[in-house]
């Protein structure tokens, strides 16, 4: 007799035994060793009578019960043969040996065998059915008190609940996934919580839409409750945040989109109750006419009383600093320029400090300088000197980057906080802390709010802290825009490096950047240099020329790691998308040995260049990343009976699924925002003012400064001129540096 099922997943199955968890996550992700007795997978059958290895997310499993898990064998790449659980169903004891040795689990607490025994042979071997229909007909076991009734029945309620309420959660419109966790996260009063008010969802951390479950409401009822405004409220705060880039609103801006969303009137002084009540509630907080999310408010205030302590701490006192740099400069054969100098010696004597500038001011070499003279100065070996010092950056390349030019290990932030994708959480936290004594930080520019403030809350009072970045590029995707609140609060010792350290006759890129950043372009900029060009022509011929110069590109040998084209936009036929398409079939053209899949109107191809959306930290790879595609399985041929892409990032093979593929596209060309935290010898930018609203100075700085040897700008020149001559990116509303300037 089946015990549960939910959803019609009946690909293959494997039923047996369950014998033991190896993982546990919060929100009901198992990783178990299971026991197969039975399968219709041919490639489970060698492992009958054998254990295996099963992921999946489970509302409650019972060791030794007997399971049939509906799913899939896949081979982990790095974790070998493992079943991939989509659906389950719990096997009910049937045979009275079985059914007895159930009752005299550990299950039913006080229940021996004996007793078990006699229970199924009055009630026969129906006895469960029985007794879950009937719980009187308990009475007529013979010396069974009533305390041992009572524990039977309320075991077998609770474990035919838990099934229960998942089925009922699936029926009314939510994924098996999402019904197991919402039931792990209330139990047994799941049902009444959602009938009463299924918002409640939202205020848990369960990563589940205001969209998913607004969609399943309007299944249940046509009402607009206070709940829903409520909710819906918080939901267009965050949207708002998340597409602005801001940390507060003003209230005209929330009730505007909120009654757009709802298409209903709401009273002025209703809707300010509404928020009176998230106020009090404690999700909303209201300073002055600022209206901030919660937690977005304690990420800045958090970060600000970080800063306020870093700065009034006593600062170090070291010897012959002076003496211990020119030494430095004898064994490494460099000769620092005074800013360089400056940049060191403050970031070993002060408890936090920025170093700022742009391409070819020396940055890299003064982080290196920085970890050398650290490790002298506190006679550190390389053990000691790799749990004290950190090196860390918000992107996979930058911190490769920062790895290769210092010689000493780097990290991305996410690594070094140990993130955990299945909670979105932190293992490297307030309650967890990192002992690290010195960390760097690259790219800060790129480095939002709320990453800022949990690595504040993961590292002790006992640091130093060097943030390094470009005050002239793009702020961070995520809210903030913490590099230029930082430096404009002018309350942390800033070091501006303005003398170009990289700078030879033969390279120009440098010298644009700096002419562009201080607003200073001079006709240079139309002459064709050793690493440098600009090739005119008109938005029509765009593609056209892309394709000429990219057939150049490859008979020159062209390396995908090395050359990078970047636009502004996604859309248009001079967008990313549409190039992408152009580019493929010239880098990379369809032929009979290289197999392809199409998903939606893209075709991915063996050998396609290609893009990561997404951090993924377990397979160590992150947003930004740019790999190769090395081979694609078609579902016919492949373990998992799907589609399968592998991807090289650099020697890291990552395996991809047709549920992973929305984390990846083609990268022959990508967004100058996605190329933050990257560099690339050769970059060939394209500028038409049909990108016009995207056409403004800090934009382009960041493209060109992603160049390292060769820039190549394709298209019109007045574009060119508009983009560098528009300081008027949209500045965003935060509290940083107001609150640091007050010190607050």
């Amino acid at each position: 007799m089946l015990y549960f099922k939910s959803g019609d997943y009946m690909e293959t199955y494997i039923k047996g035994i369950y014998k033991r968890s190896i993982f546990n996550g919060e929100n009901g992700f198992v990783i178990g060793i299971f026991k197969v007795e039975e399968t219709d997978d041919l490639e489970v059958i060698p492992y009958i009578n054998k254990t295996i290895t099963f992921t999946g997310n489970f509302a409650l499993l019972n060791e030794e019960d007997k399971y049939i898990f509906y799913g899939e064998a896949v081979e982990h790449i790095k974790y070998g043969f493992q079943y991939n659980v989509k659906n389950y169903e719990k096997v009910k004891p049937e045979d009275k040996d079985s059914i007895i040795d159930f009752l005299s689990s550990d299950l039913f607490r006080g229940i021996g065998k004996k007793l078990a025994t006699k229970i199924v042979e009055t009630l026969g071997n129906n006895a469960l059915d029985r007794i879950l229909e009937e719980p009187d007909c308990l009475n007529l076991v013979p010396t069974l008190t009533l305390k041992k009734s009572n524990i039977i029945i309320e075991t077998l309620n609770k474990y035919e609940e838990s099934h229960r309420v998942v089925v009922y959660l699936t029926e009314l419109g939510f994924s098996l996934k999402d019904a197991l966790n919402i039931y792990n996260k209330f139990k047994s009063n799941t049902i009444r919580e959602i009938e009463h008010n299924i918002y409640c969802i939202l205020d848990t951390d369960l990563e589940i839409s205001f969209l998913k479950v607004d969609e399943i409401n309007k299944k249940i009822t046509n009402d607009t409750t206070i709940e829903r405004i409520k909710a819906c409220i918080i939901y267009v705060m965050n949207t708002l945040l998340f597409k602005s880039g801001d940390t507060y609103l003003y209230l005209d801006e929330i009730k505007i989109n909120v009654l757009n969303y709802l298409k209903i009137e709401i009273e002025e002084n209703d809707f300010n109750n509404y928020i009176d009540e998230l106020r009090y509630e404690g999700k909303i907080v209201k300073e002055e006419e600022k209206y901030y999310i919660k937690d977005i408010y304690d990420s800045e205030n958090n970060i600000v009383k970080k800063i306020n302590y870093l700065i009034n701490k006593e600062q170090n006192k070291i010897k012959n600093i002076d003496l211990e740099i020119e030494k430095l400069e004898k064994e490494s054969n460099i000769k620092y320029n005074e800013e360089q100098k400056e940049s060191i010696k403050s970031a070993l004597i002060n408890n936090i400090i920025i170093i700022t500038g742009g391409p070819g001011t020396g940055k890299t070499t003064i982080i290196k300088a920085i970890v050398d003279l650290y490790i002298k100065i506190n006679k550190l070996t390389l053990e000691d000197a790799l749990n004290k010092i950190a090196l860390l950056a918000p992107t996979g390349r930058a911190s490769k980057r920062m790895s290769e030019s210092t010689n000493f290990k780097a990290s991305t932030i996410h690594r070094f906080l140990k993130w955990n994708k299945e909670t979105n959480s932190f293992a490297i936290n307030e309650y967890n802390k990192d002992y690290s004594n010195l960390i760097i930080i690259d790219e800060v520019s790129m480095i939002d709010t709320k990453l800022l403030d949990s690595l504040f809350k993961g590292i002790t009072n006992n640091i130093k802290l060097v943030l390094v970045g470009d005050y002239n590029q793009l702020p961070s995707v995520g809210m903030g825009q913490i590099l230029k609140d930082l430096i404009e609060s002018q309350k942390i010792k800033t070091i501006n490096l303005n003398t170009l350290y990289r700078q030879s006759n033969d390279s120009y890129i440098p010298i644009l950047a700096k002419e562009i950043k201080e607003n200073n372009i001079s006709d240079d900029f139309l002459e064709k240099k050793d690493d440098y060009m600009f090739l005119n022509c008109n938005k029509d011929k765009i593609i056209f020329n892309l394709k000429e110069l990219s057939k150049m590109l490859i008979e020159k040998g062209y390396d995908y790691k090395k050359v990078q084209l970047m636009a502004p936009m996604y859309a248009g036929i001079n967008g990313i998308d549409n190039i992408n398409k152009e580019l493929q079939n010239i880098f990379n053209p369809k032929d009979e040995f290289k197999r392809e899949i199409k998903v939606g109107d893209v075709v991915f191809r063996e050998n396609d260049k290609i893009l990561q959306l997404t951090n993924m930290p377990d397979e160590n790879v992150y947003n930004g990343d740019i790999g190769i595609i090395k081979y694609i399985k078609e579902s016919d041929t492949s373990k998992s009976h799907k589609n399968e892409i592998y991807v090289d990032f650099d020697s890291n093979i990552v395996k991809y699924l047709p549920q992973d593929f929305n984390k990846i596209k083609h990268g022959y060309i990508i967004s100058i925002h996605k190329s933050q935290g990257s560099d690339f010898d050769t970059v060939i930018l394209l500028l038409s003012t049909s990108y016009s609203r995207m056409l403004y100075k800090k934009l382009i700085y960041t493209a060109i400064t992603r160049a390292k040897r060769k820039l190549i700008i394709l298209g019109e020149i007045n574009a060119f001129k508009i983009g560098i001559s528009n300081n008027n990116e949209i500045v965003r509303k935060t509290s940083l540096k107001e609150k640091l300037i007050n010190n607050v």
